[in-house]
């Protein structure tokens, strides 16, 4: 049984612990989350008159803190305790206090039973269970270490080589030799053929290198090396190739896990990448703020020119320019031939400022022309993503003259399409999840049925399982993302189990302590976004229109409101108008405080100013509830609504000239995944208040470079903003030196030059991973399959012939 539960049952608080579920059967709801719980809790205490140590210090208090959710079915109570980050414990207690434990499928089947889809004389509901799978895979034990999967990865191969340490050497030796690019042999040729012989050889050309001049160049001692069994790859000098064999030869008599990884890291064998970003409007101008078009555009831009950049470093010090090694990024999203002004109807797009990254833009076929002629919704995608792997398998080989060495999916499409691509081609597949929709919509799964006609979820989890677990390794943001924090679930932690009602249930949905999950950061695009007191680098006629933009501009076509007085402080937002962004809701926040509304002027560039000229229907409902807000609240002459869409220039100077205002930087977003708005605004130079729910816990540490706020809060939410405007105008150096802390918070860990590094590194080392483990993936991979073509293709099919009846009445009406 569960300490805390024996706790309060083996103390004087049994009877509160009574008292308190007699409390939660008189609650309207009967699946309370944490916060419900938590809220509850602090009633019973509240009118029991209980002192405030016991809120926190009690042994109910201790129980009620980790208790995840509570499910009530008659008088009796399910309780989900998380006591450790990743685990969870469930029990089922009586109105008579007896406690049993409950099984995942027992859980499984009371949430089914709460929704009345539970139908036990029908027969059993297909159940997934991935755990299997894990079970021949080393895993990690304490969850601190859960995001540090191949440091976990390195020590265990090290450990591996004192274990069995000639089978090792002999698959390090075959690895290396396994390389090649465009037929031509790096590292090793025929003149070695075993590992012993690998050993001495090594001796013998450290000798020989360590002789050279450190600066003397590759070329002219190539064939000297080649002699002896070396080719291309070492390094570009002879300090470089000293150092490289020198790596090697040290791993080869005493192995460690930072000399596997210093070797590995070095080995060129990644030139071709392919990044995947498939759904909303992909392209370098004119796109930002379109529906589902947004941060993971920016990133995916970013990331392709820093990984070309990194491939070029990585070729040249390798030594490898003689062979005239053309690394190339290839970005590939869907071709959308009415591309409303855009180049979103252009196949192929070079990304500025690379000498080979390129945007590839594939048709989705055309079942349908009014569907697959125009912007499709990401809710809507599905359908057409197994006939796009197929067409863009063609097309990218086609572009890289042969396979990628690494596929990196982005977002729950992508990622489908990046594990189609990796199985049919054989090629090392990580996923970039963004945001899993899941976590994002509360009760998503459960209720899938009800959402299922605007949301498809069914189809999205479905996708999900198939893609985290078919990839070779995953990157997230932040530790959060996977694992979540001591009182909240992770993104990929709410896969482990969960129901879809008539559909399936998931037992064990990921292995979260599989070292394939690392996390790698993004960084900030630093030739768009940098400090506003850079003046040099500014430009002066941009920083004077964009002023006028933000502050004075009449302009009806794209500008809302007149500010009576632009000179207050400028509280500033910039995102897409959606539910989760949440910019009404500081909107909201901002009419119910007059207090704010003296202080500040509220600067939304957000989206469209009129519904007609929206296709999504989250941003319509938003445009329509944003209006009714302003009008609500009286805000006319205290708020700007910009519906415009910047470049990426405009986009950095705009956070420089709210800088600039001494202004602040508002991210309520009810969750984000992560939030390169808030690098932006940091690294510009504006205080930020960032939402405490997702990745912004682990970029903004509270009240040193940044703040937390609850949006569901509002008047909190107010109260922390104004808190921070009164010591400003206290101490006029306060807001500098939050400003400054937010400067040097994402120096210091979010640049793309990091990530790009890791990133590489990452993908060297799970493939040298899976060529040493000779892991056999198939069963796997064949499970994987069978979910997808039994419940995903079905169910993607029956969508598709929706879109077919649609079509057909909009071409009808149209005759």
């Amino acid at each position: 049984m569960s300490e805390l539960l024996q706790g309060v049952l083996d103390s004087e608080e049994r009877s509160d612990l009574r008292s308190f579920l007699s409390e939660l059967r008189q609650q309207e709801k009967k699946y309370l989350l944490r916060n419900d719980i938590l809220n509850v809790y602090s009633e019973y205490c509240s009118k029991s008159h209980k002192p405030e140590t016991f809120y926190t210090s009690s042994e109910l208090g201790k129980l009620i803190y980790y208790t995840q959710e509570i499910i009530q079915e008659d008088s009796n109570f399910c309780l989900i305790i998380r006591s450790k980050i990743a685990s969870q414990e469930v029990y089922w207690l009586t109105s008579d206090l007896s406690i049993e434990p409950m099984t995942v499928q027992d859980l499984l089947d009371l949430r089914d039973r709460l929704v009345n889809k539970s139908h036990p004389n029908e027969g059993d509901l297909l159940e997934l269970d991935f755990g299997p799978f894990y079970d021949y895979t080393p895993v990690i034990r304490d969850p601190k270490n859960i995001g540090k999967g191949v440091q976990f990865l390195n020590r265990y191969l090290s450990s591996k080589i004192f274990q069995d340490y000639k089978q090792l050497l002999d698959s390090l030796f075959n690895f290396l030799r396994l390389h090649q690019y465009n037929g031509v042999q790096l590292l090793i040729n025929d003149r070695i053929q075993s590992q012993q012989q690998l050993s001495q050889q090594v001796k013998k050309a450290i000798i020989f290198v360590s002789n050279l001049a450190d600066d003397q160049p590759y070329e002219q001692f190539r064939f000297q090396l080649q002699t002896m069994g070396f080719e291309p790859g070492w390094g570009n000098t002879a300090a470089r190739v000293r150092e490289t064999l020198n790596i090697l030869d040290e791993l080869i008599d005493s192995p460690d896990p930072q000399t596997l990884e210093a070797l590995i890291s070095r080995v060129p064998m990644i030139f071709k990448i392919v990044l995947v970003s498939v759904h909303g409007w992909f392209g370098q101008e004119g796109v930002l703020g379109r529906p589902d078009t947004g941060g993971q555009v920016v990133y995916v831009l970013d990331q392709a020119k820093s990984l070309e950049k990194q491939l070029q470093e990585d070729v040249l010090l390798a030594g490898l320019e003689g062979l005239n090694v053309q690394p190339k990024v290839i970005i590939l999203t869907r071709l959308i031939p009415n591309s409303d002004g855009t180049l979103c109807n252009q196949r192929l797009e070079k990304v500025l400022g690379t000498e080979n990254a390129w945007i590839l833009r594939v048709p989705l076929r055309e079942f349908n022309p009014n569907m697959t002629q125009n912007w499709i919704s990401r809710f809507e995608f599905w359908p057409y993503l197994e006939t796009y792997a197929i067409d863009s398998e063609r097309e990218l080989q086609a572009e890289f003259q042969g396979r990628p060495d690494l596929i990196v999916g982005n977002y729950s499409d992508g990622n489908l399409v990046a594990f189609l691509l990796a199985r049919r081609l054989k090629v090392t597949q990580c996923n970039v999840a963004h945001a899993l929709e899941k976590s994002k919509y509360l009760f998503s799964n459960l209720y899938w049925q009800d959402l299922e006609d605007k949301y498809h979820f069914s189809l999205q989890f479905t996708a999900d399982l198939i893609a985290m677990n078919a990839a070779n390794f995953i990157i997230s943001s932040t530790y959060q993302e996977i694992v979540g924090t001591p009182d909240s679930v992770g993104q990929y932690e709410s896969y482990k189990c969960f129901t879809m009602p008539e559909l399936y249930h998931v037992t064990n949905g990921i292995e979260l302590f599989s070292p394939k999950f690392n996390v790698v950061p993004p960084g900030v695009n630093e030739n768009y976004y940098f400090p506003y007191y850079q003046t040099p680098d500014r430009v002066e006629s941009d920083r004077q229109r964009l002023t006028e933009t933000l502050f004075t501009l009449e302009d009806p076509a794209q500008i809302f409101g007149k500010l009576d007085d632009p000179n207050k402080r400028p509280l500033f937002s910039m995102a897409r108008l959606d539910r989760i962004k949440n910019l009404t809701g500081l909107a909201e926040c901002f009419g119910k405080s007059q207090e704010l509304q003296e202080h500040c002027n509220l600067i939304l560039v957000a989206g469209k100013l009129h519904v007609e000229e929206s296709g999504d229907n989250e941003e319509r409902d938003e445009i329509i509830k944003l209006y009714q807000i302003i009008d609500e609240y009286n805000l006319h002459g205290k708020i700007r609504w910009l519906g415009v869409r910047l470049s990426k220039t405009d986009s950095g100077e705009i956070y420089r000239v709210i800088a600039d205002h001494q202004g602040i930087f508002v991210q309520p977003a009810l969750f984000e995944a992560f939030g390169l708005t808030i690098l932006e605004a940091m690294v510009s130079g504006l205080p930020t208040f960032a939402t405490q729910f997702g990745g912004p816990l682990e970029i903004i540490q509270d009240q040193v470079n940044g703040f937390y706020i609850n949006p569901t809060h509002l008047e909190r939410t107010a109260s922390k903003i104004l808190g921070f405007i009164t010591k400003c105008e206290d101490n006029p150096n306060y807001w500098n030196e939050i400003s400054q802390q937010g400067i040097d918070r994402v120096y210091t860990t979010y640049t793309w030059k990091i990530h790009t590094t890791k990133l590489l590194s990452l993908a060297r080392i799970y493939g040298f991973w899976n060529f040493t483990s000779k892991e056999n993936r198939e069963d796997l991979l064949r499970y994987i399959e069978a979910l997808f073509y039994l419940i995903y293709k079905p169910r993607a099919q029956q969508l598709l012939e929706q879109h077919n009846c649609i079509g057909l009445k909009t071409t009808e009406k149209r005759l």
